[in-house]
C-alpha cells in the first residue's frame, strides 16, 4: 500500500523568489495598520520625532518576531498558518488614558503590556477550550462580520485615509478625503486586480494584489501624490534594544485593564484562526488554537520588552489569502523576515510607508470582501430550513456587530472601562452569536464541535 506523502498547501515551501514577492504583498497590506498605533500613542505622549521613529522601528521589529513564531511555530507557540501579526487597535483606548496619567506614562504602559503578555500565555489553553461554542452557524457569522468590519477600512483607504486627521488643536476633517483622484486611482487598482485575476494564470495571478499596488503607486507618482518625505532624515540602520526608554513601571490597575484587553484580543484571534482554517482547508484543533493564542501573549510580552505594544493576528491579511489562493504559511514567514528588516532599516521602512492609502484601498475592497464571502459560504452549509433558530442567531449577531460601524456614539455614555468590548463589532457579534447559540441549540460536545468544524473546513475547501 502506497503511503500518502502529499504536503498540505499550508506547509508547502515555495521557491525563494516567489516567497519574497508574496511576502512583500502581505507586508504592504498590513503596513499602514502596523504603524498606526505607535503613531497614535506617540502623539498622545507628545514624543519628539526621533523617539517616535524608535517606536515605529521597535513595532516593525516585534511584528517580525511575532509573525515568525506564529507562522513557523516553535514548540507549543504558533498556529502554523499564514498569519501576520501586528499591534492591536483594541488596546489604543486604555493606552491613551495611561499616556495621559503622569504616574504611568510610556513606562507604565510597557509594564501593563508585559503583565498582559504573561497573562495571555498562561490563559491561552483556557481560551482555546471555547471551541465547542463555535459551530458553523457561529463561525460563519463571525467571519462575515469580520469582512464587513474590515470593509470600512478598505473604503476609507480608497477615499484617501481617515475622514478626520489630527491637528495641534485636535481632530479636524480630512480636506482631501474622497477626492475624485483618490477614488479614480482606487478604482483603477481594483479593476487592474480583477483583470489580472481573470486573464492571467499561474504565479502572476497570485501576486495580482501586489501588481495592483505597484502599478497604482506608479500612477499616483505620475499624478504627484506620492511623498518620500523623511527618507533623507531616516538613518540607514537602527538597533532595537530592550527597554531603551527605561525600565517598565508596574501598576496593578493598569495591568488588570490590559489583561482584560488581552482576553478581548484572544477571542477575536479565535475567530481569525477559525476563518483561516476554513480558507486554507486546514482542520483546526483545540491544541492548534491554544498554540496560536499563546503567540498573542508571547508577542505582547516581546512588545513590552522591545518598547512597543500588544500584538494580535492581523485580519487584513486573512482576506489576501482568500484572494490569492496561496495558503503557504512560509509566505507569511517571509513577510515576518521583511518586517524585521524594516525595523532595522528605517530608510526602507519610509519607502514602504510612502504607498498612498487610496492605492491600498482598491486592493482592500477586494480582499476584505473575500473574507465576508468566506463567512457567507460557511453559512450556506448551515441548516436554516429545519432549524429556524439559526436565522435568529445570524440576524441578531450581525445586527450587534454593525453597531460600532454605523453608530460610533451608540455606547458613548457607557463606562469607559467597557470600551474595548463595546467598540469592537467583531467581539460584540462573537459574544452575541455564542450566547444565542447556547440559548437555542445548547453547547456541543468537544467531539461534535471538532467534527462540525472539520466538515465546514472541507466544504469551504470544496
Amino acid at each position: 500500500m502506497t503511503k500518502n506523502t502529499a504536503v498540505h498547501p499550508v506547509d508547502e515551501v515555495l521557491p525563494p523568489g516567489k516567497l519574497s514577492l508574496l511576502g512583500i504583498q502581505h507586508v504592504l497590506v498590513m503596513y499602514a495598520g502596523a504603524v498606526a498605533v505607535p503613531l497614535i500613542i506617540g502623539g498622545a505622549l507628545k514624543l519628539p520625532k526621533e523617539q517616535l521613529a524608535q517606536l515605529i522601528n521597535a513595532d516593525l521589529f516585534a511584528c517580525g518576531i511575532a509573525t515568525l513564531f506564529q507562522a513557523i511555530g516553535v514548540w507549543r507557540f504558533g498556529i502554523r498558518l499564514p498569519v501576520m501579526m501586528g499591534v492591536t487597535f483594541a488596546a489604543v483606548g486604555p493606552m491613551v488614558v495611561m499616556a495621559g496619567n503622569p504616574d504611568l506614562g510610556l513606562l507604565g504602559i510597557y509594564g501593563a503590556v508585559i503583565g498582559a503578555g504573561i497573562f495571555g500565555i498562561l490563559v491561552a489553553p483556557l481560551i482555546s477550550r471555547l471551541l465547542p461554542f463555535f459551530p458553523p452557524v457561529v463561525t460563519g457569522t463571525i467571519i462575515t462580520i469580520i469582512g464587513i468590519s474590515l470593509m470600512r477600512v478598505g473604503v476609507n483607504w480608497a477615499a484617501g485615509g481617515n475622514p478626520t486627521i489630527m491637528s495641534p488643536t485636535g481632530p479636524v476633517p480630512n480636506p482631501t478625503y474622497g477626492a475624485p483622484l483618490h477614488l479614480g486611482i482606487a478604482l483603477f487598482v481594483l479593476v487592474f486586480i480583477l483583470i489580472i485575476t481573470r486573464f492571467v494564470k499561474g504565479f502572476f495571478s497570485n501576486i495580482a494584489v501586489l501588481s495592483g499596488i505597484i502599478v497604482g503607486t506608479l500612477v499616483a507618482m505620475f499624478c504627484g501624490k506620492v511623498s518620500f518625505a523623511g527618507i533623507h532624515e531616516a538613518s540607514w540602520v537602527a538597533i532595537v534594544r530592550p527597554f531603551q526608554f527605561g525600565f517598565p513601571r508596574f501598576n496593578l490597575v493598569a495591568t488588570v485593564t490590559m489583561c482584560i484587553v488581552m482576553i478581548v484580543v484572544m477571542i477575536e484571534s479565535l475567530g481569525m484562526f477559525l476563518a483561516l482554517g476554513n480558507i486554507t482547508g486546514k482542520k483546526i484543533t483545540q491544541r492548534d488554537l491554544s498554540d496560536g493564542l499563546r503567540v498573542d501573549g508571547l508577542g505582547t510580552l516581546i512588545g513590552g520588552i522591545f518598547n512597543t505594544f500588544p500584538y494580535t493576528s492581523f485580519s487584513q491579511n486573512v482576506g489576501l489569502v482568500g484572494v490569492t489562493g496561496v495558503r503557504s504559511r512560509f509566505v507569511c514567514a517571509a513577510g515576518g523576515v521583511l518586517l524585521l528588516l524594516l525595523g532595522l532599516l528605517p530608510k526602507l521602512a519610509v519607502i514602504v510607508a510612502s504607498v498612498p492609502p487610496f492605492v491600498l484601498g482598491g486592493a482592500g475592497i477586494v480582499m476584505f470582501g473575500m473574507v465576508c464571502a468566506t463567512g457567507i459560504r460557511i453559512l450556506g452549509g448551515v441548516d436554516f430550513q429545519n432549524n429556524r433558530f439559526n436565522l435568529f442567531i445570524v440576524a441578531i449577531s450581525i445586527g450587534f456587530g454593525m453597531i460600532p460601524l454605523v453608530a460610533n456614539r451608540f455606547f458613548a455614555q457607557m463606562p469607559k472601562a467597557l470600551s474595548p468590548l463595546l467598540e469592537s463589532g467583531i467581539l460584540l457579534a462573537s459574544i452575541v452569536a455564542v450566547l444565542l447559540n447556547v440559548f437555542f441549540n445548547r453547547i456541543q460536545s468537544q467531539e461534535t464541535a471538532a467534527q462540525e468544524s472539520a466538515e465546514a473546513t472541507a466544504q469551504s475547501e470544496a
